[in-house]
């Protein structure tokens, strides 16, 4: 599987070691996985897409593969959704093939069929049952539908080859259309292509066949097989590992693993689940199959990656959002410079969240992601001085944005440390990846030569006498207190206090606020006091079983207790968080149902006093239905943030050219995607 290197990566041996998958040869073992940008269903994105391959190609990735492409109309993601059809699509992707190719990368175009996840009125699906994810209804797939389909993935790897690409994915797992044949959870027929394991992978096997037989021997075929289904009436381990074989048999150079479906109630790639959770799933194939095995999900450093790859069991590692956050991630791994990587921190915001209603996809961390072309940090024709004030997300961003510039930048803190409310959220369990971007910063600001001034509230006369050409306010917000009898008792605290560990929490809390911050708070509250990503509790919490016989390995889900008894109080009628993030909001919703907490709406705050939050209910329609006095020890406020901006009007009357960002330009619910996006183009816009 290897080919030979004369000298192996002094930094990471296993991880720059190339790799052969069927005829071609990776240059390292860092596999770009799919990841669906939205770009790639309309003509006129076309070069955007191309220079976004091009961006991680130039990065060093061994090899990049695409979002989905459908192989027929029945399979489109959306309609007009991107494919590979006909010769126009051909030449379509030969942009993105030259672009790649261009830049010294190799690139595989993933084949995927929607199946009843599709969001079109024309979807086919394998069974009866239809998707929980999607409105339209599908029509069950006859047997002339199936051959069609069929054929379909065989013409689309012919034309993927004709297209430049190095190497064709089957996608086969995350619930698409190939993954609800082979589960008894989607898969109700009764004819040849359903009930017993051999009929329900005949359709899979079907598509290997035709697939080989319209590319040559050595033109590399990838499955991306569901290893765990994460879903009632999946697959077990013997099924998978009889379709592993019976893959490699047939011609599959590579399995790419894949793990849970879009439906399955176990979170696999928020940030709350701990890095490399589902590894062991991987490895479980070593003893199965001789073809490369590729590890996928929650993988995010080159340290990590190069323990699993030593492990022997596992010949390649996939990431997909750690290349959005970081384009540059094989480079500065490999010239041993892992301390400058963006890592990803999982948080979905500006990727999956806006895949799935879709948006165009980029990165909270990384705002130029999908936007190559239109946000660049070419460098300056003058090197301005430029002040930034505030080191939050927004100016932490700014800074480093302006200085890569070629500015000289001065950054001015009023506290003891860099960071601002991304401090906060990386105390909270399950968010610790967030210290990543905070170490990131702290990095990149030495790099860049940035002026850092900590415990510094410099005032509006001291930027002025400091001769600065532009600056960047980045104030950020203050906790909003409400105005309500008894605000200033000892027993309430602001969140930042709670998280901070500036006060002592007791054992009866009330937190008042549910929007983002207050699940977080909750979940803290909640959660022992030395929180740690243990992987056998989260496994428990979930409930996902080591039983191999087990259909979709999901058992019943065991909470741990939670630290302290929780009430969530909200002012506005109806179920909390509905405003969270799409593909990570359930997760905390269903992580503070599991502990317990009572979540109570539509109340309006009376007071606080020894006894505890008084508060008056009302029904949807604001009449009063009764009262209630909530016994605890403490209230936390988490009511909501007023901007920090005392700076701007009198920098603004001096003539200062001034930039607002962040929470001091606008203090609805934090939102660190905005202050990012805002500091990186407020850097951006400096000439």
């Amino acid at each position: 599987m290897s080919a030979p290197t004369a000298e192996p990566n002094t930094h990471y041996p296993r991880l720059f070691e190339p790799l052969r998958i069927g005829g071609t040869t990776l240059k390292n073992r860092l596999v770009m996985g799919s990841m669906h940008t939205g770009l790639e269903d309309r003509l006129w994105d076309t070069p955007k897409l191309a220079a976004y391959y091009a961006e991680r190609a130039r990065g060093g990735v061994g090899l990049i593969i695409t979002g989905g492409f459908s192989p027929s109309r029945t399979g489109l993601l959306l309609p007009f959704a991107g494919k590979m059809t006909n010769q126009a699509d051909v030449l379509r992707h030969r942009e993105f093939t030259k672009a790649v190719h261009g830049e010294g990368g190799k690139i595989a175009l993933q084949i995927i069929h929607a199946g009843r996840y599709g969001y079109t009125p024309f979807k086919v699906a394998a069974g009866s049952a239809p998707s929980p994810i999607h409105p339209f209804k599908h029509v069950q797939m006859t047997e002339a539908i199936i051959r069609h389909v069929i054929r379909s993935f065989g013409q689309s790897a012919k034309l993927a080859r004709r297209a430049g690409y190095d190497a064709i994915e089957i996608m086969g797992g995350e619930g698409y259309l190939i993954n609800q044949f082979l589960c008894p959870h989607t898969n109700d027929r009764t004819d040849r292509w359903g009930g017993s394991t051999e009929n329900r992978q005949r359709f899979l096997i079907e598509i290997i066949t035709e697939i080989r037989k319209q590319v040559p021997r050595d033109f590399p075929i990838i499955l991306r097989q569901s290893v765990a289904d994460f879903v009632k009436g999946g697959q077990t381990f013997d099924e998978i590992a009889q379709l592993a074989r019976r893959a490699e048999e047939l011609g599959v150079d590579a399995i790419n693993t894949d793990i849970g479906w879009h439906e399955a109630q176990v979170p696999t790639i928020v940030t709350s689940v701990p890095r490399g959770a589902f590894v062991k799933f991987t490895e479980r194939l070593r003893d199965v199959v001789s073809i490369p095995l590729i590890a996928s999900n929650r993988i995010n450093t080159p340290e990590f990656a190069e323990e699993i790859l030593e492990g022997g069991k596992v010949d390649a590692i996939s990431m997909a959002r750690p290349l959005l956050a970081d384009p540059d991630f094989a480079n500065k791994a490999a010239s041993g410079r892992a301390d400058e990587i963006n890592t990803c921190i999982g948080c979905n915001q500006a990727c999956l969240d806006h895949a799935f209603v879709g948006k165009k996809v980029s990165c909270l961390l990384n705002p130029r992601a999908g936007r190559e072309t239109t946000l660049t940090l070419g460098q300056t024709r003058r090197a301005k001085r430029v002040a930034v004030v505030g080191a939050g997300p927004a100016g932490l961003s700014a800074a480093v944005s302006a200085a890569q510039k070629g500015h000289r930048v001065e950054l001015f803190e009023g506290g003891d440390a860099i960071g601002g409310q991304f401090s906060i959220a990386a105390k909270i369990p399950g968010k610790e990846e967030f210290n990543e971007t905070i170490r990131y910063y702290t990095r990149q600001l030495e790099v860049n030569h940035v002026g850092v001034h900590l415990n510094t509230r410099v005032s509006a006369q001291e930027i002025l006498d400091g001769g600065f050409d532009e600056v960047i306010v980045a104030t950020g917000v203050t906790p909003r207190i409400p105005d309500i009898e008894g605000i200033d008792h000892p027993m309430v605290m602001s969140y930042a206090d709670a998280v901070l560990g500036r006060r002592e929490i007791g054992k009866r809390v009330a937190v008042m606020g549910a929007g983002g911050i207050g699940f977080d708070v909750t979940e803290f509250l909640t959660t022992d006091e030395s929180p740690t990503l243990n992987l056998k509790e989260w496994e428990q919490e979930w409930g996902v079983t080591e039983d191999l016989d087990t259909p979709g390995f999901v058992t019943k889900m065991r909470p741990l207790p939670a630290a302290r008894q929780v009430y969530m109080v909200q002012r506005k009628p109806g179920s909390q968080g509905k405003t969270l993030g799409k593909t990570s909001g359930w997760v905390h919703r269903a992580t503070v149902k599991m502990k317990g907490v009572e979540q109570i709406s539509a109340a309006t705050y009376d007071k606080i006093d020894d006894r505890g939050l008084h508060i008056t209910l009302h029904d949807r329609e604001g009449n009063v239905t009764g009262s209630r006095v909530l016994e605890v020890d403490n209230v936390v406020v988490c009511a909501g943030q007023e901007s920090v901006r005392e700076l701007v009007d009198p920098l603004t009357e001096a003539g200062v050219i001034t930039h607002v960002i962040g929470g001091a330009d606008f203090a609805g619910e934090l939102d660190a995607k905005r202050a990012i996006r805002q500091g990186t183009e407020a850097a951006a816009g400096i000439d």
